[in-house]
């Protein structure tokens, strides 16, 4: 089967170099996004599936294209006369005139279809869900609508975004190639609209928190911990924390207890356990070493 793969993050990647090592498949070419200048030096860098293709010496044509909405975009991939294209984590809405080439099949990471839309896993732990997983999707003009093919669970239970970004990839990787070997005697199911939810691209504003409920903090705190992190109002940011507790009563970031390498922030509902910060400007230390810079005791507030 010659397949034309588009795909930009690590999530992609797992899922790409699972189909380059099958047999029965030919990856004829790596579509993604272009390469972005990153971190303060502003450095020319190529998404995560270009960077393991270069890498690794995969010998596979790579198009970079700002849109696929042009003819040169439609000419490049009908060239390579795909029996299917696979698409996770691409980055952009696939124009019709590529639907209409082959069949698309998109790795999406949620159990549609709950949480479509661009950033389903983190949605998934911000809501506390006890479960979630991949969908394989027969892509239509919708986003994240088509009929479903397949679907891979787990319970997601504590883990954080890294971390399950981590299990769902490599559970994409082998719905991928379940769903292709068997795509003929698939028979694609329609999804419930009515039941549907979206998640939206995930902006720096999102990573604001309050001490107004510690479960709710604790939430974003796994839900964002790989960008943009969680911090407070004065820019101090929370880099590692645990739930200590749900329910007790408690002033709005007041600090209720010291212990050994970790302090104990209360929420009007429940409290947490605050073991490094940053501060603006400043770099991550141990929240020991801020409280005694800041001169904080039991009863004073943190902000």
């Amino acid at each position: 089967m010659k397949i034309v793969f588009m795909g930009t993050p690590s999530y992609a990647t797992e899922i790409l170099k699972k189909l380059l090592h099958e047999e029965d498949f030919e990856v004829v070419s790596l579509i993604t996004q272009p390469d972005k200048p990153v971190g303060r030096k502003q450095i020319l860098t190529p998404p995560d599936t270009k960077k393991y293709c270069l890498e690794k010496g995969v010998d596979i044509d790579i198009f970079q294209p700002k849109t696929l909405r042009d003819a040169e975009s439609i000419r490049y991939i009908e060239s390579h006369r795909p029996d299917f294209i696979v698409v996770a984590a691409f980055g952009q809405i696939l124009p019709e005139e590529v639907l209409k080439i082959a069949p698309c099949i998109n790795l999406h990471a949620s159990i549609l279809p709950k949480y479509r839309g661009a950033s389903p896993i983190q949605a998934a732990i911000l809501a506390r869900e006890r479960f979630s997983g991949v969908t394989s999707m027969l892509m239509d003009k919708g986003l994240d609508t088509g009929d479903m093919l397949g679907f891979a669970l787990t319970g997601i239970i504590g883990m954080d975004a890294v971390a399950l970004f981590e299990k769902l990839s490599h559970m994409a990787a082998d719905l991928c190639v379940d769903t292709l070997k068997n795509f003929e005697s698939i028979v694609p199911l329609k999804q419930y609209h009515c039941d549907s939810s979206y998640a939206p691209k995930i902006t720096k504003a999102d990573g604001l928190v309050d001490c107004e409920d510690a479960e709710t903090v604790y939430a974003k705190y796994l839900a964002f911990i790989f960008w943009p992190g969680i911090y407070l109002q004065s820019g101090l940011k929370l880099k590692k924390i645990a739930l200590h507790e749900s329910e007790g009563v408690h002033q709005s970031g007041e600090i209720l207890e010291i212990g050994e390498g970790y302090v104990v922030v209360g929420c009007k509902r429940g409290a947490l356990k605050v073991f490094r910060v940053q501060p603006p400007s400043k770099k991550e230390m141990e929240i020991i070493d801020y409280i005694r810079g800041k001169r904080l005791g039991v009863g004073d507030r943190l902000d």
